[in-house]
């Protein structure tokens, strides 16, 4: 049984996690998706684009499109996707509830390891105010050659911090970035927002030994990051653990938002 008293760093992803850009860019994206005739199930579709770098998830819609649609898929999908996507995080995101609170209670190092460009998320950051508690150790796809879900980018935060990746918790949403942590010989506690598990509130962790064993439910944590302000940091780590069993992924349903890039 794993719990963050055990580990050195903590490495947060920031779509989903950090900020609620997700639910926005998810519902964006299949938007402008089914305009060019590309349709997905939310499920799968979160499961396989979601924390992908940004040159991973256009390769492998290009390659979709080709199979599904036919023709050249559009060359300036990146540019239009962000000219419908960025109005919308100005003007909607928000930091998510019982970060700042989290790392105050953990104490030790921290860092960002997200799959959106530097520049896009250090924006996101500054916009909620939340790049304070993580700078400078804010690090992206644009830092390392492969993306989620290789170790790479993780395996790169653990050394700007100085700490063995064994001795790091990954706080993740996404199955890529499960895998990534994995993959990094890091403990994943994967946060289920909204979750098909049947949670309302979406503030449950899932904790892994590097995953082994595969994914389990979410369970509810009594709004776990909250509750780093009301209790002692043992106390609240030890809640965030559960152990590991081989049961099915625990993907996040539709966010009802108002309009239907890889992010994380």
């Amino acid at each position: 049984r794993m719990v963050f008293t055990d580990c050195d760093a903590l490495i947060f992803d920031s779509d989903g996690v950090l900020v609620n850009s997700e639910v926005i860019n998810i519902a964006v994206e299949q938007e402008y998706l089914a305009e060019l005739g590309l349709t997905y199930d939310y499920a799968s579709y979160v499961s396989r684009f979601v924390g992908l770098a940004n040159a991973d998830f256009h390769a492998q819609l290009a390659a979709d499109f080709n199979e599904r649609v036919g023709g050249e898929f559009p060359q300036d999908f990146g540019s239009q996707l962000d000219d419908r996507i960025w109005p919308r995080i100005e003007a909607e995101l928000k930091p998510l509830e019982g970060v700042e609170k989290l790392v105050a209670a953990f104490g030790g190092r921290v860092a960002v390891g997200s799959s959106a460009s530097i520049d896009k998320l250090v924006r996101k950051l500054e916009l909620t105010k939340l790049e304070r508690l993580f700078a400078p150790h804010i690090y992206s796809a644009d830092h390392v050659q492969r993306g989620k879900p290789a170790p790479d980018l993780f395996l790169y935060a653990a050394r700007q911090i100085d700490v063995q990746p064994e001795r790091c918790v990954v706080i993740e949403d996404s199955v890529n970035g499960v895998l990534a942590a994995r993959a990094a010989n890091m403990t994943a506690n994967r946060v289920c927002r909204r979750g098909a598990c049947g949670l309302r509130t979406g503030r449950a962790f899932e904790s892994q030994r590097s995953c082994n064993g595969g994914f389990q439910p979410c369970r509810d944590s009594g709004n776990a990051l909250t509750a780093a302000s009301k209790t002692d940091r043992p106390s609240v780590l030890r809640r965030l653990a559960v152990r590991p069993s081989r049961l099915r992924p625990c993907l996040p349903a539709p966010a009802r938002v108002s309009a239907a890039s890889g992010s994380g």
